[in-house]
């Protein structure tokens, strides 16, 4: 007796299971160094933004938590890594003043802890949280979520109120003033949505691969 094979396989199971079939682009890639933000841009799953009910800054953990046990916490891991002319406060890692060469704004700002300019320099999430919410983390445990608002990858130190201004938008709703520092900073969202899973909407890699087409060698951070 000759045994047919079965036509149409892939289809059945997806009739049978309502599993559907891979498409180009659903899995992102772990971004590797000398990788082009373009390149790994093409791997992110595109799709529309799911609700933000539920979404809280609570959801992603204690604010600035000491991820890397170095006994500091991350907002001075950052300002330590982006300011410069730092100072500490005695016998501890918690930088007491700096200055800082905004990469929003293209301007010089002084830092100096408990006085005014402090509200100046902030630390900005460069996929805002509330974007990653409604972008995959929604589905995420705590724990990854507080990895993500930890990571050094998602994070600038950057003028307070442009900070304020992005507020919770995407590359298709917000960009830093200075367009000399838009190819890196689209670079660090991409970077940072692959290493995570996070996807993008159509809009947003639309305006995101319209910078890039101005610098198409640029590369993706990957510390």
């Amino acid at each position: 007796m000759r045994i047919r094979p079965l036509l149409g396989s892939a289809l059945i199971c997806v009739l049978i299971l309502g599993v559907a079939p891979a498409t180009p682009g659903q899995a992102a890639t772990k971004p590797k160094k000398g990788d082009t933000a373009a390149s790994i841009l093409n791997t992110l799953l595109v799709k529309g933004r799911a609700p933000k009910t539920g979404y809280t800054r609570a959801q992603f953990g204690a604010a600035w938590k000491d991820i890397d046990g170095n006994g500091c916490d991350t907002r001075n891991d950052i300002l330590k890594r982006d300011l410069t002319e730092i100072t500490f406060k005695s016998g501890s890692c918690i930088v007491a003043s700096g200055t800082l060469n905004d990469p929003y704004s293209g301007s010089t700002i002084a830092f100096e802890r408990g006085v005014g300019t402090s509200s100046e320099v902030q630390i900005d999430h460069v996929v805002a949280l509330s974007d990653a919410w409604q972008k995959g983390a929604f589905a995420w445990t705590v724990a990854k979520r507080t990895n993500l608002a930890n990571d050094p990858l998602e994070l600038l130190a950057v003028d307070g109120p442009l900070n304020g201004q992005k507020s919770d938008g995407d590359a298709a709703t917000w960009l830093p003033p200075n367009k000399a520092y838009r190819c890196p900073y689209v670079a660090r969202q991409v970077a940072v949505k692959a290493k995570y899973g996070l996807w993008v909407t159509q809009a947003e890699k639309d305006a995101i691969a319209k910078i890039l087409a101005t610098c198409p060698t640029q590369l993706i951070p990957t510390a």
